[in-house]
């Protein structure tokens, strides 16, 4: 967790840079003597003011508008006084340094804000759980308009209602299961007369349902990273190119012109396509290409996907098969997701009604024909289902989270359809489930993960 979290904390909560407007913000227990002593005069409550920020000789820094939000109607939950004033460098640092010398003795102790340190407070008042907190590093970074709209979603959340709705179940269970243990003497049959099995089974169908969306959510926000491979000259940097809509990387029919890795970001559908053209596989005597060679097979063995690239105009040639078979031979060890490898045959153009593996793609990465059939396989291959409006943002550590909570789940299935079932294992398994699920919206969580998270934060926010 970020440290002195009660001291009172101000700092600059626009983008740097030059531009229209730029903030100050200022968070604490009370800013009442301070806001006076700033600006010469209370303000009212949650209106703006237009005002001169004087030096401390009276001497105008700027005229801008001057917002006070008193506890606990602020977004951190503490007073807050935001300075909007002309987005200046210079003139924001200056209303900065105004800030900081004047807060003895108005404002003791206030400090430069840490990275994420204002929503954090935000999460520690409960204004946002720490899934919504999440989400507004979330709709900054979005790359996508998908990304973004669901991020929102998130932040007024649509994410933690579906958890808190689960959440709300299995308290219910735990209580029936957890009396039950209470109450040995009374000789009710548990399983039978509460329905256990049955509320288990709806509570793990919602879990699995609320997961599926999950993955999507992971998705819109990281993406996958894609790696173009295959011998040199067949076409990556071309199909790069095609796919980015732009000259990226440099194409020549000199082998071995890519000598490093290029990368690009597309997306398709809203989803964030990280895509890498590598050097072309081959033994070469060349240093520096063979630097670059072994970074390619790094970056197979790190990729979600792999294009394996071929060329259809070169197909039967000696010593363009043997290295196909080199390279054949060497991508099972090195794979990650087998089933996320794909053929495509390049240069359709230049070689029609050439026959090729019927397991692959087709395409030609200079005219585009086949590009939208690869770009529908890409999502295949990313594991991306049409949504429908409604889909929420989420992290790997969710969709982990909610992993832990269906096998914790299973294992209380399991236990429940024993005959000789042990209602204190059952007990056990619904409260590792619970605890996983707090994780998501921080009911449940360790003070590093907190300080992983906001430290991630732009700061200001």
């Amino acid at each position: 967790m970020l440290p002195r979290h009660h001291e009172p904390i101000v700092a600059v909560a626009t983008a740097s840079g030059r531009g229209a407007v730029g903030i100050v913000r200022v968070s604490g227990a009370d800013l009442s003597a301070f806001v006076v002593a700033l600006l010469g005069r209370a303000l009212q409550p949650r209106h703006a003011t237009y005002l001169p920020f004087a030096d401390a000789s009276g001497v105008a820094i700027d005229r801008g508008l001057a917002i006070h939000f008193p506890s606990p109607h602020s977004y951190t939950g503490e007073d807050v006084l935001e300075l909007q004033a002309h987005g200046g460098p210079v003139v924001l640092q200056l209303l900065l340094a105004r800030c900081l010398e004047l807060a003895p003795p108005h404002l003791p102790g206030l400090r430069l804000a840490q990275p994420g340190e204002f929503t954090e407070r935000a999460f520690l008042n409960d204004k946002l759980d720490l899934a919504q907190a999440e989400a507004v590093s979330d709709l900054i970074e979005a790359s996508t308009e998908a990304a973004a709209r669901s991020a929102g979603r998130s932040l007024t959340g649509a994410f933690s209602d579906e958890v808190n709705a689960l959440r709300d179940r299995l308290i219910e269970l735990r209580m029936l299961v957890e009396a039950t243990l209470d109450f040995p003497e009374e000789e009710i049959d548990f399983l039978e007369k509460a329905n256990a099995r049955g509320r288990l089974q709806a509570i793990a169908e919602q879990v699995d349902a609320v997961l599926a969306r999950a993955r999507q959510g992971a998705l819109l926000r990281e993406g996958i990273t894609v790696v173009l491979a295959g011998q040199p000259n067949v076409g990556k940097s071309s199909l790069l190119n095609a796919l980015a809509g732009a000259e990226l990387a440099i194409v020549t029919p000199i082998a071995g012109t890519t000598r490093d890795k290029v990368r690009g970001t597309i997306q398709i559908e809203g989803v964030p396509l990280h895509v890498i053209d590598t050097a072309g596989l081959r033994d070469s005597q060349d240093e520096v290409e063979r630097i670059g060679v072994a970074r390619s097979w790094s970056e197979i063995e790190r990729a979600d996907a792999v294009l394996l690239m071929h060329d259809l105009t070169r197909i039967g040639e000696p010593e363009y098969d043997a290295g196909e078979r080199q390279i054949e031979a060497r991508l099972p060890a090195v794979l990650r997701h087998g089933d996320r490898l794909l053929h495509v045959f390049n240069k359709s153009d230049a070689a029609p009604g050439t026959p090729h593996e019927p397991e692959g793609l087709t395409l030609s990465a200079r005219s585009g024909a086949g590009i939208d059939a690869l770009r529908s396989k890409l999502l295949e291959l990313a594991g991306w289902h049409a949504q429908p409006e409604g889909l929420f943002i989420a992290r790997t550590r969710h969709v982990q989270a909610l992993r832990e909570t269906r096998a914790h789940l299973a294992t209380a299935l399991d236990q429940a359809e024993r005959a000789d079932a042990a209602l204190d294992l059952l007990a056990e398994e619904l409260r590792l489930a619970h605890d996983a699920l707090g994780e998501i919206t921080g009911a449940f969580t360790s003070d590093d993960l907190l300080g992983e998270i906001f430290g991630r934060f732009c700061i200001g926010k």
